[in-house]
């Protein structure tokens, strides 16, 4: 990655894209971090349930990195779409983390696919609060989701701060790998996708593979792009009092093997690929019946709300309804003891630009089985806190899954190798990184006006 180079001070400085777990940057003439940043997610409140409707790992994300930056002085304040009447105008969500509700059209059931008719009326309540501040209240616009950039554009240039984005997915890519049955990502979608890598001062990626995407699909300047690594909370996602009492808990027997899916039920995140693998498995050895248990936590999202109980009715039809148990999203305390209890958490995603729920399984001491897509080869290290599975045909899985069959102490060796993996993905670490780009962001901000000026 030694391409991805940062202009600092009109000279080419050779400062990897990976910032997560470098040394601080220095720039000269006493750089300074933002004091305050307006942090944009249009389509999903950072308040949300992650696993319920559009909310997922971009909620936990802009949450946890919100918190560390305002735990090193750098003040946020969150601006989401209003998506209920009672809603205060303005919630404190810790110290130096503020969300703004912002009004932009009907407040329930409005599709993410319909928001974008809906940009102008939040980019007016951005511009509301702003005017109420004085000059230079807001130092620098962080934009996550094409959405917000949009907005985070607009108001960059407006207010004459920089504008940092984090994409989360790209369009192209989701449109290269679909799933079966899922529906493309609009041509409107690219556009504007294209319009914000293009107007952007800093874009930050999750891995260095996303960074090569946003390059290769999107012809971003790579003196732009800056690889962070999210995060995982260590205090929440740890092994704890361990996999038996964690199922004590949760009311799972003992001496299962639970292979559990946890996230959004969708085409993307490919639920049906784990269901159709114990349906092989069974096939193959179904001694196993008995003491399997295979949890599905999570509710119907995006174009898996056209058919809601389509995963349930696949279930009935493989002839596997008595071993699955469907559970709704639950909170971050109780999804952290289902990871616990589990024997393997199953991710055999399309698409997935970091995957962060595999690394908080990996914290709470689970191995994974992953598809070797996007951030999850980041995520998981292949043959040491899981396995990652080329593709998505169900006997591959089904394969994998026989591992912890015949070797009933792999789930204890790989649990304990993917709590230390995970351990390198503190969000700490996430945040100093972040701050770094801001600091990039500013200082060569400041020397573009200098040089105008001058």
């Amino acid at each position: 990655m030694s391409q991805y180079v940062s202009r600092l001070g009109g000279r080419l400085a050779q400062t990897p894209a990976r910032l997560s777990g470098t040394p601080r940057l220095r720039f000269p003439g006493g750089s300074r971090r933002p004091r305050r940043v307006a942090m944009l997610s249009v389509h999903t409140s950072p308040l949300h349930q992650p696993g319920t409707g559009d909310a997922g790992g971009m909620n936990v994300y802009i949450v946890e990195l919100a918190k560390r930056l305002a735990a090193i002085n750098i003040e946020v304040e969150i601006f989401t779409r209003a998506t209920t009447g009672q809603l205060p105008p303005k919630v404190e969500l810790a110290p130096g983390v503020l969300v703004r509700h912002v009004d932009a059209g009907p407040y329930e059931g409005l599709a993410k696919e319909e928001l974008p008719a809906q940009l102008c009326a939040f980019t007016h309540g951005v511009m509301r609060a702003w005017a109420g501040h004085r000059p230079g209240y807001y130092d620098l616009v962080h934009s996550h989701y094409w959405l917000s950039g949009h907005v985070g554009w607009l108001a960059a240039e407006r207010w004459g701060v920089p504008l940092v984005h984090a994409m989360h997915t790209m369009a192209k890519v989701k449109n290269a790998a679909l799933a079966e049955g899922d529906t493309p990502e609009p041509a409107a979608r690219v556009i504007g996708e294209t319009q914000i890598v293009e107007a952007a001062d800093r874009l930050i990626a999750n891995t260095d593979e996303e960074a090569d995407e946003l390059v290769r699909h999107y012809a971003a300047d790579p003196g732009k792009v800056a690889v962070v690594h999210p995060g995982v909370n260590l205090d929440r996602f740890r092994p704890a009092d361990g996999r038996a009492a964690a199922r004590q808990r949760l009311g799972l027997p003992q001496d299962a093997l639970i292979p559990l899916f946890a996230g959004r039920i969708q085409p993307l995140k490919a639920p049906d690929v784990l269901l159709r693998a114990v349906h092989v498995l069974l096939d193959r050895r179904p001694e196993l019946r008995s003491r399997l248990v295979v949890p599905v936590v999570g509710g119907p999202s995006g174009s898996g709300l056209a058919k809601p109980e389509g995963l349930q009715k696949l279930a009935a039809k493989l002839g596997i309804a008595d071993v699955v148990r469907f559970r709704p999203p639950v909170g971050q305390e109780q999804l952290a003891d289902w990871f616990r209890a589990a024997s393997v958490l199953v991710m055999p995603s399309y698409s997935e630009s970091f995957g962060l729920v595999a690394i908080e399984a990996e914290a709470a001491g689970t191995p994974v089985i992953a598809a070797s897509v996007g951030g999850l080869p980041v995520a998981v290290r292949d043959g040491v806190s899981g396995f990652l599975v080329e593709g998505h045909d169900p006997a591959a899985y089904a394969l994998k899954l026989e591992h912890f069959v015949d070797d009933p102490h792999l789930v204890d060796k790989m649990g304990a190798a993917a709590a230390r993996h995970a351990r390198s993905f503190g969000w700490d670490t996430a945040a100093s990184a972040t701050a770094d780009v801001y600091t990039a962001a500013l200082f060569e901000q400041r020397r573009r006006v200098r040089s105008h000026h001058g």
